[in-house]
Formats: structure tokens, sequence, C-alpha cells
């Protein structure tokens, strides 16, 4: 009966997580392709490497959701377990609340393992890619030729060109330039422009004949118009990240051999995320006791407090031991015994509390 009874919690358990990370992936996924596309129009991105960006962005956020994801599964099922009465049932037949406790501590471990395959090495790879990716496509956007009729940005967007016509000699007609330097706006009107790109790449020219330039601050009535026949726009590149230096991106190796603290406190946040799902699957089981009154969801908001409150002192304890001010030893050790003692003190607490209240009354 207890084998039958813990594959039925492992079920409602295991559907329940799966659903809130098919939601929370939904959610993150609507954000990264707007984040993206937004990058893209901007710098000028070619077509393919959009697909694979939103992916990689995604593989960094999945050690985020599985662990709230966890947390929500398992106090989404065990409410309804409890608002429909069948843990009272369970009880009440003589059921260990160990036999309803060990498969979700067993799935914890197994989510444990798979995160800890993604923060120690998928993600770190994803974000190095990342980077790279977009440095790469940022540059092929700068070089590409212009096409007629469409504004473009250059500089990382310090400069946007526009051109009604191109010549097939490369020669651009009816030209519009915007430049920002702070507060100045310039503007340049020319018939004609040629553009050109410095043999290191690092720069831009864009060579305008026979225009007008209109300078000055947006709102103010002081502008200063000049006319030209000939006048160069240089256009510094934006500078390339061909080694990746983030330590997102740094192999958990790498930050294992170094002694920097800035370099342990990541390794200790990448190594935290799994022991998270550890602690969620312990934490979770006290959290989603209910009362008979009690809707199913009563508990959700108290798990979403927990998460929140524990995501935020992992980060501070990371600053912390970046910074020097706690000792790499202590570390973000420290937040997850935290967490692990008020889990237990809400496990036992009821209990200990009773047998008080029944001594007392004896005494």
């Amino acid at each position: 009966m207890g084998k039958i009874i813990g594959r039925y919690v492992l079920r409602e358990v295991l559907s329940a997580w799966l659903l809130m990370m098919a939601v929370l992936l939904i959610i993150l996924t609507a954000y990264e392709v707007g984040a993206v596309l937004e990058r893209a129009a901007a710098s000028q991105f070619p077509q393919g490497v959009i697909l694979r960006l939103i992916y990689l962005g995604l593989l960094q956020y999945v050690s985020l959701v599985a662990p709230m994801a966890l947390l929500l599964g398992i106090i989404w099922a065990f409410g309804r377990l409890y608002h429909d009465s069948e843990m009272a049932a369970a009880l009440a037949c003589g059921v260990r609340p160990m036999t309803l406790y060990r498969p979700v501590i067993g799935l914890g471990l197994v989510v444990a393992a798979g995160l800890a395959a993604v923060t120690l090495v998928l993600a770190p790879e994803a974000t190095h890619q990342a980077l790279t990716l977009r440095d790469q496509a940022i540059r092929a956007g700068q070089f590409a030729p212009l096409e007629p009729g469409q504004f473009r940005a250059f500089g990382g967007g310090s400069a946007v060109v526009y051109a009604q016509r191109v010549e097939p000699d490369g020669t651009l007609g009816n030209v519009f330039i915007e430049r920002t330097h702070g507060p100045v706006v310039e503007v340049a009107l020319a018939t004609r422009a040629r553009h050109t790109v410095s043999p290191d790449g690092n720069m831009q020219t864009i060579e305008l004949y026979d225009g007008e330039r209109f300078e000055g601050v947006p709102g103010s009535a002081r502008f200063r118009i000049m006319r030209f026949a000939e006048h160069t726009v240089p256009i510094p590149m934006p500078p390339a990240n061909e080694v990746v230096t983030d330590l997102d991106a740094a192999p958990s190796s790498a930050l294992l051999a170094s002694a920097d603290p800035r370099s342990q406190a990541k390794l200790q946040w990448r190594i935290a995320l799994p022991l998270m799902c550890l602690v969620f699957a312990i934490v979770a089981l006290p959290l989603a006791r209910l009362n008979p009154r009690q809707g199913r969801y009563a508990r959700v908001w108290l798990a979403l407090v927990v998460y929140v409150v524990y995501l935020n002192l992992l980060t501070a304890a990371e600053q912390w031991v970046g910074r020097g001010t706690l000792p790499v030893y202590v570390g973000l050790w420290w937040v997850h015994l935290a967490v692990i003692g008020l889990a237990v003190a809400l496990l036992r607490g009821p209990a200990m509390a009773q047998r008080m209240r029944y001594r007392l009354v004896r005494a």
C-alpha cells in the first residue's frame, strides 16, 4: 500500500512541477523574444542568429526557473491533497508521513542533479556562446551594406543613417544622418554620400556632399545651421569582446582553480541553485500543510515569499563574498542552513508545542 501511495504522490507532484515549469518558461520566452528582437533591431542582427540567441538565453533562465517551479509544484500538489482530504484519509489509514515525503525528496534529488549539470556546465557555455554570437552579430550588422529606404543604426545606436537610394557603385542619394553627443543632437542632410570602413574595421566614415547640418539641444531655441560642400562623419565601432571575460561565462573548473573571491562567489552561486531544489523539497512539505477550511491555494503566496527571500539572501551573500565582506568558507552556505532550520522548526514545532502544553497541563 505504501508503494502505491508513494507513486500516486510522485505522479501528482511531478505533473504539477512540469506544469509550473511550462508556464514559467512560456512567460520567460515571451520576455526573451522581446529583448532579443529589440537588440536585433537596434544593432541590425542577421536573421540567422536571433533564434539561437533566444535558445541560449532560455538555457540560462532554467537554473532560476527549476527551483521555483519545484516549490510551487509541491505546494500545488499537496494543497490539493490536503483540500480534498486525501492526506487526512491516508494518515488515518496508518500511512506514515515519510511514505508521503520520500517521493518528494527523491524528485528533489533528481531535479538537483539535473540542475547541477545545467549550472556547472551548460549555462556557462551557453553564456559564452551568447556573448560571442552577440558580438559577431553586432559587427556583421554594422558592416552590412546600406539598404535604400531603411533607417540604419551605427556605432551602438549613436548614429542613425537613412538613404533614399543606393547607386550600383555604392553612392548614396538623399541621405539623412542623426547623431547625439550628450544633450546635443546633430542632423545632417546631403544630396550624395559615400560609406567607407577603415582597414582595421574599428571606424566607419560617411562622407557627405552638398548638404546642410543642424546642431542644437532639443527644446531650446538656439540651433546652429551650416551649409557644406563636403562633410565627414566618423562613426567608431563598438568594442568587440573576442575574448569573453564575464564570470558568468567562465568554466566552473576555472572558477574552482581561482583564488579570487569573486570567482569563488560565482562558483558557490552555481552550486547554490541545485542545493535550493533540495532545500525546497524539504521546506515545501510543512509549508503545504493546510487546515480543513483553508483553500488549496492558501499557501502559494507564502511559497512565493520564501522563494523571493531565499533568492535575495543568496544574491546578497554572493555580493558580500565577492567584495570580501564575508569569508569564502562562510560563503553562501549559511543561507541554506538557515532555511533548513526554518523547515525543521516548522516540521517539529507543532509536536513540540503540543508536548509542552501537555506537560504544563499535567504540572
